[in-house]
């Protein structure tokens, strides 16, 4: 009985020992990934930036094969292989926005964005060198995976392993850039029998295995396409060679087609039904922000001055305020009202109807613009704003130069 008893305890004992190996086998460089987590700015609000270098080897096949059918089977993909064995639950992240392409003066080719949907999360420049795959640097916010101090404690350094998979956009070695923008429609959900893909995932995907904006459509167009998060989603890509390019699911095809078109920039509409968005309002299905569009635009230079130009149908002068804040920044802001009423003679009302417009651009002015010849106006429904230009002597002489004593 004795005997029974040491073997079975042996047996246990190994037992324990191989779940023991098995689980420090996979987690060893994942709590590598955990340790590289470094705050790298310290602001008031408590909400900071991060970064987090991936040393584990994720395997994005085995995410996307799980079988995606909805929010929390994404969900699951992405916590087996980012947290395998771990009872983790984290809900499903939400996105938001502008984005563009520009080529400098000395050619080189760059992509921007922002974001205008959060003020309450920190984010994580996320690293990556997956094994059969290109050299990546994303974005991700923490927000989405309950982790705004991902340092704090073990739970939300496990957390912040999913990054990965939740990035909002990034760039990848080979020059490749992408960023997800929310829209107005329907979220996309295809169902042709390809493998779906998710929101974020097709993010992971493209800064993995694409090295140039074609091949980033070319694998897009191999998925279905599933919008996470209960909201609608298009995508803008460019590389090295300033290639961009709109991804959108076309929200009036029956089978949500995937179309890619050529745009040096995009905010939140669909650029496919780009003549029937107006700026500054809801445009149902097709989206909004044409406002900020056309301002990412509409700035023109010449030998002699800059000049910035925005849409304004049925706005007058009086609706506009254009100065210099006090960091010497260019603040073009808009506001109007309007009221349309019909009355009886008697005086009473049998309809009145209100709007309120408002919108607000600030743009950061080159050294070399006088602005004290800075000038506005407003014509035909557009706001051109002039910015004469100072040589580069005189801006020399602008420079003041502090005596070390």
């Amino acid at each position: 009985m004795k005997k029974y008893v040491t073997r079975i305890l042996l047996v246990l004992l190994v037992f324990l020992l191989l779940c023991i190996g098995i689980f420090t086998g996979i987690y060893f460089t994942r709590f590598r990934t955990m340790s590289s987590i470094q705050k790298i700015s310290s602001y008031d609000d408590g909400y900071n930036l991060y970064r987090m270098d991936v040393k584990y080897d994720y395997n994005l096949d085995d995410v996307i094969n799980y079988g995606i059918t909805d929010d929390q089977s994404m969900i699951d993909a992405i916590l087996k292989e980012a947290l395998p064995l771990l009872p983790v639950k984290i809900k499903a992240p939400k996105f938001g926005c502008t984005a563009f392409t520009m080529t400098d003066t000395d050619g080189d080719i760059h992509m921007g964005r922002n974001y205008d949907f959060k003020k309450d999360t920190s984010a994580m420049l996320v690293y990556c060198t997956p094994k059969n795959g290109y050299k990546s640097v994303a974005f991700a916010a923490l927000d989405n995976v309950s982790a705004n101090i991902p340092d704090e404690n073990v739970k939300k350094k496990l957390a912040s392993l999913t990054s990965p998979f939740i990035c909002l956009d990034g760039m990848n070695e080979k020059g490749v850039s992408i960023a997800v923008l929310t829209l107005d429609s329907d979220p996309v959900h295809q169902d042709t029998g390809k493998p779906t893909i998710s929101t974020t995932l097709a993010i992971r995907l493209v800064l993995d295995r694409a090295a140039s904006t074609e091949e980033a459509v070319t694998l897009l167009k191999s998925y279905d396409m599933f919008a996470s998060s209960g909201r609608d989603y298009h995508f803008y890509i460019t590389d090295a060679n300033g290639d961009g390019r709109v991804i959108e699911y076309d929200c009036n095809s029956n089978t949500r087609e995937l179309v890619d078109t050529k745009s040096e920039a995009i905010t939140n509409f669909f650029i496919l039904y780009k003549d029937k968005v107006a700026p500054n309002q809801r445009n149902g299905i097709y989206g909004h922000g044409r406002e900020r569009y056309d301002a990412v635009l509409n700035v023109f230079e010449t030998e002699k001055e800059y000049k910035v130009e925005l849409a304004a149908p049925g706005m007058t002068k009086e609706d506009f305020n254009v100065r210099i804040d006090e960091d010497n920044n260019l603040v073009i802001s808009m506001e109007k009202k309007t009221e349309n009423k019909e009355e009886k003679k008697e005086g009473r009302y049998l309809r009145r109807e209100f709007s309120y417009s408002k919108f607000q651009q600030t743009m950061i002015l080159p050294d070399n613009v006088d602005k004290e010849k800075i000038s506005a106006a407003v014509e035909n429904g557009v706001l051109s704003v002039q910015l004469p230009k100072i040589s580069e002597e005189e801006v020399k002489k602008a420079e003041k130069q502090i005596e070390v004593k």
